[in-house]
């Protein structure tokens, strides 16, 4: 049988976990004209989510992660070469020729797709404003959906890139936009704090971790298709391990079956799995190890041993280094701080010992 656990890319279909409230609730907004704020932490499936929802949708859509636009002018650029994959050719060029600052355009013999740049010294923001609105003129006869992940990068942009943003985009009666953030302190600030120029520009979402009970039917359902007579149990196992996490849990999963395709044998079967999981990616979290503070470091050795540090303040020195691990991704606060991957806590604690 293949493997029915995916990770690491966008999943859908009989992939795709649960987020039945999320996929009805961000459905009837991109069926308004309302725009969207999706919040959670790193790989808990938000573009999998909005993915999901799109296919019930039927809408043209396109997405732009911030984190790869490297200027405005980029950004621009970046928004022309989606519209040309999305909408006719001599459309698109039309609409550009009435740019007030037009574009070069040339054609990328190895992918048949459009390189756009611009020249070098010009206003980034009128190329912007100039692309934003032609995507709005595209959508007239079909709403589209344009989706800006890891928004929380418009801050380090451009100064002010947020207030010409929204200038801009509340303009637009044709197009949704769905902005996706990893970061919440910066996400929150951008959207809930009042001074800021998105103060409440959208429907807010925040994405917690797949409860529970739902991830232990997923799970049960298809190591029970194996016909693994404790799949129940082999399914707990697996969430006491990853404590729910949507990524870890799927790559837990995926490996497990993969031990059982090739072995009769159960006995222990997650710990040996967690095992190859750890020395597959030894080499990578030996790098991010020589690129940790010592200060983080000894936070990170006391997540993984204690495997918690609780809300009530700790000194300021460990205070201090939890919101910087909680920036960089690395550790997650919910009723307790935790180190987000649960198999980089394993091999701390293997380290150690």
């Amino acid at each position: 049988m293949e493997n029915p656990f995916k990770f690491g890319t966008i999943v859908a279909g009989e992939y795709f976990t649960d987020r039945k409230e999320e996929t009805i609730q961000l459905v009837n907004a991109l069926n308004s004209r309302n725009h969207v704020i999706i919040i959670s932490p790193r790989r808990y499936g938000k573009s999998s989510l909005v993915a999901h929802a799109l296919m019930q949708t039927n809408r043209l859509s396109m997405t732009v992660n911030l984190q790869s636009v490297t200027s405005t002018s980029d950004f621009a650029a970046t928004l022309i070469r989606r519209a040309f994959k999305l909408f006719p050719f001599e459309r698109v060029k039309y609409l550009i020729s009435h740019f007030r600052i037009i574009p070069t355009l040339s054609v990328n013999p190895l992918n048949n797709g459009v390189d756009v740049s611009f020249q070098p010294m010009i206003a980034g923001d009128v190329m912007l404003e100039d692309a934003l609105d032609m995507l709005n003129k595209l959508g007239e006869k079909r709403r589209l959906v344009v989706v800006f992940d890891e928004f929380q990068e418009i801050l380090s942009i451009e100064k002010n890139l947020d207030k010409k943003l929204r200038a801009v985009m509340q303009t637009h009666e044709n197009i949704n936009y769905v902005m996706l953030g990893s970061q919440e302190s910066m996400m929150a600030g951008i959207f809930e704090r009042k001074r800021s120029p998105f103060y409440h520009f959208g429907i807010l979402m925040r994405i917690k971790r797949i409860p529970h009970e739902e991830l232990l039917e997923f799970l049960s359902l298809r190591f029970g298709a194996k016909d693994i007579a404790d799949a129940k149990e082999l399914s707990r196992q697996v969430l006491s391990f990853t404590n729910c996490h949507p990524y870890y849990t799927q790559q837990l999963a995926f490996h497990v079956w993969n031990i059982l395709s090739s072995s009769s044998n159960n006995c222990e079967v997650v710990d040996k799995a967690v095992r190859d999981v750890v020395q597959l990616h030894d080499y990578d979290y030996e790098r991010l190890w020589a690129t940790i503070g010592k200060t983080d470091k000894n936070t990170l050795i006391r997540l993984a041993t204690a495997n918690r540090i609780s809300r009530p303040q700790p000194p300021s020195t460990v205070q201090s280094s939890l919101k910087r691990l909680c920036r960089e991704g690395l550790v997650l606060k919910n009723d307790s701080y935790q180190i987000d991957d649960p198999f980089f806590a394993k091999w701390i604690i293997g380290q150690i010992e």
